[in-house]
């Protein structure tokens, strides 16, 4: 083809003076050399891409320095970067070109239709004069910038498909070439390469802080820390390796399958700490099957019924058994708000080999709680044996050997009055140690009942018969282990009497129950959004149970009215030990 031109070229040039004829040659070879240096600058060009996406190992940087050089080689006024997901749709998008406030407009990014499921279905080069003319084509949402010419080439990492480069709107106004699609294919290439060494570094990193939190977490547990402690900054620790705005833990409470959420860390913790979850909750399903359920927009999920996204506005989430499938302790949720970043497959993996790792730290640690406590118990079951066996028959021994000797001295009415006094004493002592290994063994029978965590989720359910829906209840802190029976039956009694007040005077429709231990107090809050408290009832004698309850563990009791309506009862009593 080329000869062909050079004969015609010759042909023209033959019949011209050999001056004109040297000029048209010079003009042919300047072309030819304008030709080779631009060649050479885009080679330059898209050796310099090459370096500049190489360059990082942070995953998202990689990602916007492959468009932001994808848009300077092909010289295209629009750029994106589409990362496919597992099931084939676009799971993240990079743009380049498109400012905030247009994405903003445009609404959510592509999920992969038109054009762009053309190149996921078929992952080959495309190029297009005009996008709209293709039959595949669906168009493009309300307030997208119009785009006509396009250029698209997929991303492979080691054999699979990572996403695809798109181009739009060449700046010169022309098509895109054939020059265009081999300096993008050969770009797409060299970010495959730099895709991967992002990803390894990254997977490499994020082993390491896994490490060193479980080390963390596994010390922590086995020094004695209280578990309670320990799983805030568990928590804690998993958002920051997940990079999310939210991180719960709830565990098991009763045995109707309901939930708890012990720890919380992130956005709006406090909303959902203590947050009771029902059984049709998505935790508890998680708790239940073992299986990790991950969801786009947690709020916006018809499956997420009851839970904390319920409470506050949850966007991308993964739920993940803490444990085994056969023992599971609890569950952990991971979530963004709304619009956030869709979680990776990798953050997931890392995030149940996390829990797994926790779950098993958590059981040695109980194990060897355990342990502590049989040591105690048998000590205490060997004083109990040891005082019943020893000391009261020495006691009792020394009692009648005194008061066979009273008659002895019956003729001394001092001396005699004095014997007796120690015999009362030796039998007011017999009936006090008596009533120490009562204690002792009526202490370890305690331990063996059901908690308060347990009664309150009991107390609630049984509230829904007659209030015709179940209370919210929230629990938080040592409910379990930091409070005396006494103050358990107290409070008991009086979230029944706050219960009951709601059903039978409030006529509410929302009733949100509160007990947590702070500041060395246990504290209930009943709040409803009923009537509120008639003032023209005087005679209140179920509130005045309520402030002599209190009163009588040294704590407090108040009535005030709810907004916008209905009541506030709050109760706090000071914490005693168990012992």
């Amino acid at each position: 083809m080329e000869e062909r031109a050079q004969g015609s070229r010759d042909a023209e040039t033959s019949g011209l003076s050999p001056q004109l004829r040297l000029d048209v040659l010079l003009d042919d070879l300047q072309q030819q050399v304008a030709q080779v240096r631009a060649a050479r600058d885009r080679v330059h060009t898209l050796l310099d891409a090459v370096l500049a996406v190489g360059s990082d190992l942070d995953l998202e940087v990689v990602l916007h320095r492959i468009v932001e050089s994808a848009v300077t080689l092909v010289d295209a006024q629009y750029g994106a970067l589409g990362v496919l997901g597992e099931e084939g749709t676009i799971k993240q998008f990079v743009t380049v070109g498109i400012d905030e406030e247009t994405i903003a407009r445009i609404g959510h990014y592509p999920r992969g239709e038109g054009i762009l499921g053309l190149l996921i279905r078929h992952p080959e080069p495309l190029r297009l004069a005009n996008l709209a003319a293709h039959p595949a084509s669906s168009g493009f949402p309300e307030g997208h910038p119009p785009m006509t010419g396009f250029v698209g080439a997929p991303v492979r990492v080691r054999d699979q498909v990572f996403g695809n480069l798109y181009l739009t709107n060449k700046q010169s106004g022309t098509e895109f070439d054939t020059d265009d699609e081999a300096v993008l294919r050969t770009l797409a290439a060299a970010a495959g390469v730099a895709i991967d060494n992002a990803r390894l570094y990254d997977d490499a990193h994020r082993r390491q802080r896994w490490l060193a939190a479980s080390n963390e977490l596994t010390r922590s547990l086995l020094s004695g820390a209280e578990p309670a402690a320990v799983l805030g900054s568990f928590t804690a620790t998993v958002r920051e390796m997940a990079g999310a705005d939210l991180v719960t833990l709830a565990v098991p409470v009763g045995d109707k399958g309901e939930l708890v959420i012990e720890a919380a860390s992130g956005t709006q913790a406090e909303e959902v700490r203590g947050l009771l979850l029902p059984a049709t909750a998505l935790a508890a399903k998680v708790y239940t099957s073992g299986e990790t359920i991950t969801s786009e927009a947690m709020s916006a999920d018809p499956r997420a019924e009851g839970g904390s996204a319920s409470v506050v506005e949850l966007g991308p989430a993964f739920f993940v058994p803490l444990g085994t499938r056969e023992h599971v302790r609890g569950v952990l949720q991971v979530a963004n708000v709304p619009g956030g970043v869709l979680f990776t497959d990798a953050v997931i993996d890392m995030v149940t080999g996390f829990g797994n790792q926790a779950a098993l730290a958590l059981d040695v640690a109980e194990h060897r709680r355990d342990t502590e406590r049989m040591v105690v118990l048998n000590d205490r079951d060997r004083i109990a044996r040891d005082l019943h066996d020893l000391v009261i028959q020495r006691l009792f021994a020394g009692a009648l050997s005194l008061q066979s000797t009273l008659g002895r001295v019956s003729d001394r009415p001092q001396v005699s009055e004095r014997i007796q006094r120690v015999v009362e004493d030796l039998d007011d002592t017999i009936k006090i140690i008596r009533s120490t290994i009562y204690a002792l063994r009526e202490h370890d029978r305690s331990r063996r009942g059901s908690g308060l965590r347990a009664q309150l989720v009991a107390a609630t359910e049984r509230a829904a018969e007659s209030l015709g829906f179940t209370p919210a209840l929230r629990m938080t802190g040592l409910l379990d282990t930091a409070v005396s029976a006494e103050q358990v039956e107290q409070v008991q009694a009086v979230l029944g009497e706050a219960l009951s007040n709601a059903a039978r005077h409030a006529h509410a429709t929302t009733v949100d129950v509160t007990v947590e231990i702070t500041d060395a107090f246990l504290k209930l809050r009943v709040a409803d959004n009923g009537r509120g408290i008639d003032p023209a009832i005087t005679r209140r004698s179920g509130l005045a149970n309520l402030r002599k309850r209190a009163e009588e563990l040294g704590g407090s009791s108040s009535v005030s009215a709810n907004q916008p309506s209905g009541t506030v009862v709050e109760w706090a009593v000071p914490l005693s030990s168990k012992d």
